[in-house]
């Protein structure tokens, strides 16, 4: 049954079988990203494809567990948010790095350095909880739009088969497979109930995948191969390393991550309309790091919030952190049953394409929707916005823009997301907060902004209200106050009274 008492759209509990069925639209939507970790850093490695396959399930099992710390948090750990957490894909090419500068294979000084950077992540959380207070809607609107802009080359990758290597990439089978999917997507959410509209991702997934099947196109030959119930091995791959170069390296992807994390919390909060304050992303940054510093004994890595998650509960409407805590249970028996996870990756590439194709546009959307409630007025937020996501384009747009720079700024701004919100938070420090030398007419592209007023204003004016002397007087002369938007919502209605009795 549904619980309505909750205080918090997100405490809201739907049930033993709908948390199950929504939770596992969670798991099939961030699967094949939380296993690509393993297998490249794997096969970088060099490892056989029995140990890649312990990488996988490890990931799975630690990704489990830090889902369930941050959605049903403890005691300062967790931010009790519908976020799923998985292995971060902002640590691969720097992980890669390391096992290719070390001649033993290099994994137990990969899990030295996850741990120590982690924990130094761990100590210095207070100083990025601290930032919320830079995060107004004009910034939290350029990461959500941008965090869903990233996201589209994925999509488009799984749309053409997946592996760039294989013969079929980008076949037409494959992109039909995706349309299929993307037009039951569609269909389901237009013409099902409410309940077969919100749960019309997974059962978009599973359509596909039985038409895939009955193509030729999918198969499930290996899912009863291998063992059918593994437990993680403490340690299986020796006992951590720790080198400078290599935590030195591996701090600035947990910098990183935990800006990315920050912006993921943010940005959950604003899709579910629930308040996050520091307190709040505090203990949620801190159930990152303590779960990205237990990773590596499992032989998993750092863990971070999945941003095709977010989409997912924004297109769904699906608020309930007990069902990406269901997500975390599902996981860890992923984790646990190697049977289960061959069974669920057999599901084609092709088909989440276009389930993918909803969800992270739905999250660009999002944010669009929050750059809306922007004043654009005689300001720079215009431009702001403009500079912010035209710079966490230019990693998805060139990849290889940064290969020149050094090391440490190729890894903090490779990645979109990170790239977009330092360069927002700058700018609206820049212009928004040291206001020093702001002229009232900063740029062309301001002075060159049409003056609209909005409708919700207009519908304030009563009949004879006049401006003087930038002051609003009704048609008895009395003055109308006028207070700021912030403040609007709370005041208006006491504002209202106090006038209705002076009228009356």
């Amino acid at each position: 049954m549904t619980s309505s008492a909750s205080s918090r759209p997100e405490d809201e509990n739907l049930g033993i079988g709908a948390n199950l069925a929504y939770g596992l639209q969670h798991v099939l939507t961030m699967y094949g990203g939380i296993i690509a970790v393993p297998l490249i850093i794997g096969q970088a490695a060099g490892l056989s494809s029995a140990d890649v396959g312990l990488l996988i399930a490890a990931s799975l099992f630690a990704g489990g567990l830090a889902t369930l710390l941050q959605t049903l948090g403890i005691p300062f750990f967790g931010c009790r948010l519908p976020l799923v957490q998985g292995v971060s894909f902002a640590g691969v090419s720097t992980m890669v790095a390391i096992i290719g500068s070390d001649g033993t294979g290099g994994l137990p000084v990969v899990f030295g350095a996850v741990i120590v950077a982690s924990v130094i992540g761990l100590l210095i959380t207070p100083l990025f909880s601290s930032i919320i207070k830079f995060f107004p809607p004009l910034v939290t609107g350029i990461v959500i739009t941008t965090i869903g802009l990233t996201l589209m080359p994925v999509t488009a990758r799984w749309a053409m088969g997946g592996n760039s290597q294989a013969a079929d990439f980008g076949s037409m089978a494959n992109i039909g497979l995706a349309a299929l999917t993307l037009v039951t997507v569609l269909l389901l959410s237009k013409l099902g109930s409410a309940s077969i509209s919100r749960l019309s991702i997974l059962l978009a997934i599973v359509i596909g995948t039985l038409v895939a099947t009955a193509c030729g196109m999918a198969d499930f030959s290996q899912v009863l191969e291998g063992p059918l119930v593994a437990l993680p091995e403490v340690l299986h791959y020796g006992l951590p390393q720790f080198r400078f170069a290599a935590i030195l390296s591996m701090l600035i992807v947990i910098l990183v991550t935990m800006v990315e994390t920050s912006a993921d919390i943010l940005a959950v909060g604003e899709i579910i309309d629930t308040k996050v304050d520091s307190k709040r992303l505090g203990n949620g940054l801190r159930a990152d790091m303590i779960s990205s510093a237990l990773a590596p004994l499992f032989g998993s890595f750092t863990q971070s919030a999945f941003a095709q998650n977010v989409g997912l509960v924004a297109v769904t409407g699906i608020k309930s952190r007990y069902v990406v805590a269901t997500a975390g249970l599902i996981l860890v028996t992923l984790g646990l049953l190697p049977v289960m996870g061959r069974l669920v990756a057999a599901v084609p590439t092709a088909v989440l394409g276009g389930a993918g194709l909803v969800l992270f546009g739905t999250v660009a959307a999002s944010g669009i929707r929050t750059l809306a409630q922007v004043d654009y007025r005689n300001n720079m937020n215009l431009i702001i916005v403009a500079t912010s996501i035209g710079f966490g384009m230019i990693p998805i747009a060139a990849p290889n823009f940064y290969n020149h720079f050094p090391t440490w700024f190729e890894t903090i701004f490779h990645s979109g997301i990170s790239s977009a919100a330092i360069m927002a938070i700058l700018l609206n420090l820049l212009f928004n907060h040291l206001r020093a030398g702001n002229s009232d007419q900063q740029s062309v592209f301001v002075a060159a902004s049409d003056r609209i007023l909005r409708s919700r204003d207009i519908c304030e004016l009563n009949d004879g209200d006049v401006f003087r002397d930038g002051k609003l007087f009704d048609c008895n002369g009395k003055e109308v106050p006028i207070i700021e938007s912030d403040e609007s919502h709370e005041q208006a209605p006491a504002l209202r009274k106090k006038r209705f009795e002076q009228e009356h």
